[in-house]
């Protein structure tokens, strides 16, 4: 069960709690309370389309310093995303393998060493092009769009361009048809 606090979402699980004077042990949500954070995305889903929401993401981050970064969340192993959706409020859990892609405002990067741009347009199977940037911190044998698109450490399922326009695509590499540099 989740329960929204402003921005932060409490994921809850049942606890046990005991009885003393019955010797009866009662479930409660408390135990297993797990703080997240609310990040306002846009996601395609196929075959569903255009779903306008919420994902959730821890506040601190198991990889980086500050807050998880949705590519993280859908990078990590876990066969599902939660959707909190804006219009009903209403909880949805999206199979990744459907989520053709993730938007959502650019995110400020506060990583030292050298920052790679590698300026590509993507052809995805829906008939829609990307054009963008591919902006990460990456150690010279993945420096190439080419290395960067196939690699564990940038690829994954997921990639993340930053578009023209400013916000930042999460783009899953299933639906990629053709990835062209420039």
């Amino acid at each position: 069960m989740f329960r929204t606090t402003g921005r932060q979402v409490v994921e809850s699980r049942p606890k046990r709690i005991d009885s003393s004077s019955r010797g009866i042990s009662l479930m409660t949500n408390e135990a297993f309370r797990i703080p997240k954070n609310r990040r306002p995305v846009t996601i395609w889903i196929h075959p569903e389309g255009r779903v306008v929401g919420s994902m959730f993401v821890l506040p601190q981050s198991t990889h980086s310093v500050g807050e998880e970064k949705p590519i993280e969340v859908l990078n990590h192993p876990d066969p599902f995303l939660v959707i909190a959706l804006d219009e009903s409020g209403e909880i949805r859990f999206y199979n990744k393998r459907s989520i053709v892609r993730v938007i959502y405002p650019e995110e400020s990067s506060e990583e030292g060493g050298e920052l790679v741009q590698l300026a590509c347009s993507l052809n995805m199977m829906d008939g829609s092009r990307l054009t963008g940037k591919i902006q990460e911190f990456l150690p010279p044998e993945n420096a190439r769009l080419f290395d960067y698109i196939n690699s564990s450490s940038g690829g994954g399922s997921f990639v993340k361009i930053h578009l023209e326009g400013g916000d930042v695509c999460l783009v899953n590499t299933a639906y990629i048809v053709q990835v062209a540099p420039g």
